[in-house]
């Protein structure tokens, strides 16, 4: 899979884990060391799920450059469990993007 914004790979990996819950999408989750962690800014936005644990957050900001003068961000479009429950213990650590919040996320030949 490979996720871009603002025309970078900011995630490529052939080794999503996936998560499925109830009614909900899948959830892909991307090993740390297959995403830009360059491109990753840590937000102060904490959440917690009765399934998953507390997740933290990312906002993706692409530096000046590419036609972009000021940049390009997209404010918490990255979620992690660094300490999940342990029903759930394979995701941790392992990022997960918003499909709303970049501009694609691609499955095929990573």
């Amino acid at each position: 899979m490979v996720v871009r914004f603002g025309g970078r790979v900011v995630a490529e990996t052939r080794r999503a884990l996936t998560l499925r819950e109830a009614s909900y999408r899948p959830v892909l989750y991307i090993p740390p060391e297959d995403v830009d962690q360059a491109l990753l800014r840590p937000s102060a936005r904490r959440t917690r799920c009765p399934y998953k644990g507390e997740a933290d957050y990312f906002t993706i900001a692409l530096p000046p450059g590419d036609g972009q003068p000021s940049g390009r961000i997209s404010e918490d479009a990255v979620w992690r469990y660094a300490d999940p429950i342990p029903a759930v213990a394979e995701i941790a650590g392992y990022l997960a993007f918003y499909p709303d919040r970049v501009d694609s996320i691609e499955a095929g030949d990573a």
